[in-house]
């Protein structure tokens, strides 16, 4: 196996085929230090602790596996209707030299079994036996691809759980529901289950459910999870009276977010949580909560009401903050400093002058409601509570569980048009690229496009970044921080809600330490990547 650097604390082990990619996968079971892996087409990505162990070690441990007497299970199946006038079927079978019906035949004939998950809760890659389904992917991605989207990319067929971007050739769409979170398990599409595609015409009503059969409830009805409502009962537990923040004016984006939910990616599930962590554990500890308790992470300004008497502080991106109680009487606020709120205060954040995401922590924590332990929404997967909205009421909890005390809060960070530096590590596609575009990527400044969100940044360079290389890379995992590089060399900086596999080739990952200050590059804001040696 070869193994390269994925991040400060990736590995990205190469196997043979996907048959040993899937038995590395389990045979890495319990291997102290690793935090979680990503099966890919042919590769494992290594999630570790870098103060549990080192890099060399981990790799020294990862080389001396054998895999052997590991075995592959099989998981029963399932049945996905299809109504085949998918807009690139008739491109797809140009490119395989086989008319659309041909293909759709072919489609229907071979058997097919998911390999492994990734990309979003519910996107499983599946794999067949027909050799005529290896299908290059778009040469630009689209940035918002129809839920239920049945689609070629490489060896795999796929199907887009929700609307996400994709660079996929979609052939095809189905209302199969692919992730239920109340279903066990939550992925209709599942490691190990067969599938069998079954043609319907467009006018007829497609199901919704799948047929199944084998182990574990792959039954499609279920819920959303459930949205916060902004309605409450005024004695139940949680209401104003009990302590609570209300939404008056919402911001360009307005979320709960948390320390996320790591240990998931076997089911497709990136761990989100707060975009800049820093933020998130300097606002939670000014007012006495547990670092990693449910704060609100706001693009750009808003305006909150509390209800009943508390303590709160707001960190992360600088800009006017004012509070003003019920009498109309302004009190003080300083940024990263907790200060008291009474019933009626409001809080209106001006739009930031430095940085992009405002942090605000309560007392106690906001009370969400939790999906796979965690009340951090995420906007790729549509995990957790949506984005809220005028009128959203949110609970408080207890969280609370430390003295109060005021917290220094000391960083730069930029105004749209000025420069920062981030550190990278190179690495695990480097290769893919030119000499140039090696230069290029650390000698020239780069520009944060309006085309970004927690998903990932869009950057400009005055240069692309040259591929030494061409073809498809099969599908791999990819951490936070990640900088894939698509066929028109302007690179995407994957940010928390980032897909956890992608086929475009990344050329780099930023450190941990620079992750926090990249949750905060407004559009406009320039940026130098320097490249720091993995140890």
């Amino acid at each position: 196996m070869r193994i390269l650097t994925a991040s400060d604390h990736a590995l990205l082990v190469e196997a043979a085929d996907l048959d040993e990619a899937m038995r590395l996968n389990l045979a890495w079971d319990g291997v102290p230090g690793v935090v979680e892996r990503i099966p890919g087409a042919r590769t494992v990505l290594v999630r570790f602790d870098p103060l549990r162990v080192s890099a060399s070690d981990l790799a020294a441990a990862l080389e001396a596996t054998e895999v052997g007497d590991v075995r592959l299970s099989g998981a029963g199946e399932v049945a996905v209707p299809v109504i085949y006038d998918g807009e690139d079927l008739e491109e797809a079978a140009a490119l395989l030299s086989v008319s659309a019906e041909e293909l759709v035949n072919r489609h229907l004939g071979a058997e097919w079994r998911v390999a492994f998950s990734g990309f979003a809760p519910g996107f499983g890659y599946v794999v067949g036996d027909d050799p005529l389904f290896a299908v290059p992917r778009r040469s630009s991605p689209r940035t918002r691809v129809p839920a239920g989207s049945v689609a070629l990319a490489g060896e795999f067929t796929g199907v887009y759980p929700r609307e996400s971007p994709g660079g996929w050739q979609l052939i095809g769409r189905t209302d199969a529901v692919m992730w239920d979170i109340d279903r066990d398990p939550p992925a209709l599409l599942s490691p190990g289950v067969a599938v069998r595609f079954e043609r319907v015409q467009a006018q007829a009503v497609l199901s919704g459910s799948g047929s199944s059969t084998g182990n574990g409830d792959v039954a499609t009805s279920g819920r959303r999870v459930e949205a916060l409502h902004a309605e409450q009962d005024a004695d139940a537990p949680g209401s104003p009276s009990a302590g609570a923040v209300e939404v008056v004016r919402p911001s360009l984006q307005l979320l709960v977010q948390d320390a996320g939910r790591p240990g998931y990616a076997a089911l497709g599930v990136s761990a989100s949580g707060a975009a800049d962590r820093r933020a998130m554990r300097d606002a939670n500890e000014a007012v006495g909560n547990t670092r990693g308790a449910a704060v609100l992470e706001s693009v750009g300004g808003a305006v909150l009401r509390f209800h009943g008497s508390g303590v709160a502080a707001i960190t992360g991106a600088i800009g006017d903050l004012a509070l003003i109680d019920a009498d109309g009487h302004p009190r003080p606020v300083v940024h990263g400093e907790p200060f008291a709120t009474a019933d009626g205060d409001e809080l209106t954040l001006g739009h930031p002058s430095r940085g992009l995401r405002y942090v605000i922590a309560v007392r106690g924590g906001l009370d969400a409601d939790a999906a796979l332990g965690s009340r951090a929404a995420d906007t790729l997967a549509g995990l957790g509570p949506r984005a809220l909205a005028a009128g959203d009421v949110l609970p408080l909890g207890d969280a609370g569980t430390r003295p109060v005390a005021p917290t220094a809060v000391d960083r730069e960070l930029p105004a749209p048009g000025e420069l920062v530096e981030l550190d990278v590590t190179l690495g695990p596609r480097d290769d893919w690229f030119t000499a140039a575009a090696l230069e290029a990527l650390t000698g020239q400044e780069w520009t944060v496009t309006p085309r970004s969100d927690r998903v990932g940044i869009r950057l400009h360079g005055e240069v692309a970044l040259e591929r030494a290389r061409s073809g498809e890379l099969p599908s791999e995992g990819a951490v936070t921080g990640a900088i894939q590089v698509p066929p028109d060399g302007q690179p995407v900086l994957f940010l928390p809600d980032h897909p956890l596999t992608g086929g475009y080739p990344i050329i780099g990952a930023l450190t941990d330490r620079s992750l926090d200050l990249a949750g905060q590059l407004a559009p406009g804001v320039r940026l130098r990547l320097t490249v720091k040696e993995s140890s």
